[in-house]
């Protein structure tokens, strides 16, 4: 399946990008790598470290997993989409390039020159092992036991690389096998109502698993009195 033609405005977006921010250095595989083998190196060890766990331990999972998509949500629809004092650089990336670089009618990769508009900088990765999920696994081992903080290190990390994996999915070529999958088309479709440049600020916010979305009423339904209000 072929990709239909770029839009006028976001063609003209892209190649005014790529101009600016060439990234000649890049290379969008070598990115996908490294996420993805720093992410499971990270969680092989932390399972590693597990002995001998206890049936109330093995909740630090779910509960992990809560607390990462309730995050998730919150940063999305808080500062990735609203300007806040000394994150100006988040809203930057996100709304301004991210939203206009791929937008409803434009959600596919044209080459993996185009990854560092999918994924996290590499930085970031470090930034959520070293400044998030290593410093609360930690706390977690002297407060509680070392299997919550291997545990929580995992799950965390596990979470991270599930958000990664999946925002690539939804940017696949339509035809891609991956992008075609009964499940997966439901998620990408949940994303691209959030890149419509008009509902993107009101609407779909989770990018995993829309459990905030529906707990918080951004649920976008089409006919519906939803569309044109401003959610809670």
């Amino acid at each position: 399946m072929s990709e239909a033609p770029l839009p006028e405005s976001v063609a003209r977006f892209r190649a005014e990008f790529r101009q600016k921010e060439p990234g000649r250095h890049y290379r969008g595989w070598g990115h996908f790598a490294f996420t993805s083998l720093g992410s499971l190196a990270v969680i092989t060890f932390a399972l590693s470290r597990l002995t001998e766990v206890r049936p109330l331990e093995w909740l630090m999972v779910p509960a992990t997993f809560l607390v990462a998509n309730t995050a998730e949500y919150f940063g999305h629809r808080g500062p990735m989409h609203h300007r806040r004092r000394g994150l100006g650089l988040v809203y930057r990336r996100h709304t301004q390039q991210h939203h206009h670089f791929f937008t409803e009618e434009a959600m596919a990769y044209e080459s993996s020159h185009d990854f560092r508009m999918v994924l996290f900088p590499p930085v970031l990765l470090l930034f959520f092992l070293g400044g998030i999920a290593t410093p609360l696994g930690a706390l977690l081992f002297a407060l509680g036991t070392p299997n919550l903080g291997w545990l929580f290190v995992a799950t965390a990390m596990g979470y991270f690389l599930t958000y990664e994996w999946l925002h690539f999915c939804y940017h696949l070529p339509a035809g891609h096998p991956v992008a075609r999958l009964p499940v997966m088309g439901k998620l990408r479709r949940h994303h691209e109502v959030h890149h419509d440049l008009r509902k993107m600020g009101r609407y779909h916010f989770n990018i995993t698993f829309p459990l905030w979305d529906r707990l918080m009423g951004t649920m976008w339904r089409s006919p519906g009195p939803l569309e044109g209000k401003q959610p809670p």
